[in-house]
């Protein structure tokens, strides 16, 4: 039987989908805001047990509220991974309201990454026998999992592969490589004194910083692809003062592990340009490399699921954006990421999701996700079901780093 039927499925329950998905997007949850972040874990947890017949366990660790569906009592085998805090204040509901039209769904959050957990609602729900699937959707991705990422290196660890659902890339692309981050703070820490009376008596935190920024830059190295950005940079307390203290943040990204030792070992070892400056380091490697290796089995099996799904041709990039499959990689789990929304606008004013691709995408999801369990995604409950096994694919057979 042809595979088609699934995507028909999805596209019979869009309306469903849209209503779960208006109710997580009217319900903000800035990551910084701890109360947000748990009435957000409310309502995922809500429309969670809807449609997977199944509460979740609350795990709440420094104070932030993330979410574990564990399906079936048997071992692990498919990470489902995502999460539902955003970038987003409250009160931004108000200049960005929750919308459809013409095929476009706009709201804070609808595109990074919350119509991700929709889709993966909808798609275990498709599934014959979810048994092994572990869905996991934390509460602290976009300031970079502080309370997170023990927790999601040890589900990674238990499972043969992490299907995130983060959004696509430019036209539905795969993320199947992603940069490593690492973060630093440097804090200049000089003498005041009165700028216009005697200001050889002070020691300029703002001019050592103006050096130190000058030396951070020349770690970068553009062939290896690794950037180095000072960022956030602050200084002084009035206007007639040396200033006695100074800071800047550093952005650090890079393609392999070897790399983000390098840069690391550079940034501890600045040294003071003027005297009686004391520089202080801060931080370090957030995130390690998914790199390319780890993505290129279960993209193969994914992109022959969607020919025979009849989608148009997936395709693969590497993004400089980290993600919690960073750390699903960086564990040596086969990874493959942006298996989400088909949209645009992470972050910014235009955020929004193309809603044609929607039934697609969760299809593809859906199969994916049955060919890793050796199960089969249903086209329409109670109406049979679609295999997607190959004889070339035995069940379990997706473990280990590629």
């Amino acid at each position: 039987m042809s595979a088609a039927p699934l995507v028909q499925r999805f596209k019979a329950l869009l309306p469903a989908m849209l209503a779960d998905l208006e109710r997580l997007v009217r319900c903000e949850s800035p990551s910084h805001d701890l109360a947000a972040v748990a009435h957000s874990a409310d309502v995922v947890a809500a429309i969670g047990t809807e449609r997977l017949g199944a509460a979740p366990e609350r795990l709440v660790s420094d104070g932030r509220t993330h979410l574990r569906w564990r399906l079936g009592s048997g071992q692990s085998r498919v990470l489902l991974l995502g999460h539902h805090d955003t970038v987003w204040p409250l009160g931004t509901l108000e200049t960005h309201p929750f919308s459809i039209d013409r095929g476009v769904l706009r709201g804070p959050g609808c595109f990074d990454m919350k119509t991700g957990l929709v889709m993966a609602f909808h798609a275990v729900s498709a599934i014959a026998d979810p048994e092994g699937v572990t869905l996991l959707v934390t509460g602290d991705e976009e300031i970079g999992s502080p309370s997170s990422r023990a927790l999601i290196e040890s589900e990674a660890r238990a499972a043969e592969a992490a299907l995130v659902l983060e959004a696509s890339a430019a036209e539905g692309a795969l993320k199947c490589e992603r940069k490593g981050v690492s973060m630093y703070e440097v804090r200049v820490h000089g003498r005041a004194a009165h700028a216009g009376l005697e200001p050889e008596k002070g020691v300029n935190a703002t001019v050592e910083a103006a050096h130190q920024i000058v030396a951070v830059t020349t770690f970068a190295d553009e062939a290896a692809g690794t950037t180095v950005t000072p960022t956030l940079c602050t200084a002084g307390t009035s206007r007639n003062t040396v200033p006695a203290e100074s800071r800047f943040m550093v952005d650090v990204r890079m393609r392999d592990a070897a790399e983000q030792t390098r840069v690391h070992a550079a940034m501890q070892a600045l040294r003071p340009v003027l005297d009686g400056v004391r520089l202080e380091v801060r931080g370090g490697p957030n995130r390690p490399p998914l790199p390319a290796r780890a993505s290129t089995q279960l993209y193969a099996r994914a992109a022959k699921l969607a020919d025979e799904l009849g989608l148009p041709p997936l395709k693969s990039v590497a993004v400089g954006g980290a993600s919690d499959g960073n750390f699903t990689a960086g564990v040596g789990t086969a990874t493959l990421d942006g298996l989400g929304a088909v949209g645009g606008g992470a972050h910014a004013d235009d955020e929004h999701v193309l809603l044609d691709m929607l039934p697609a995408r969760t299809a593809l999801l859906a199969a994916l996700l049955a060919e890793l369990l050796g199960t089969r995604a249903c086209a329409r409950r109670g109406m049979g079901s679609v295999s997607l096994i190959h004889a070339d694919h035995a069940p379990g057979s997706a473990g280990g780093t590629t």
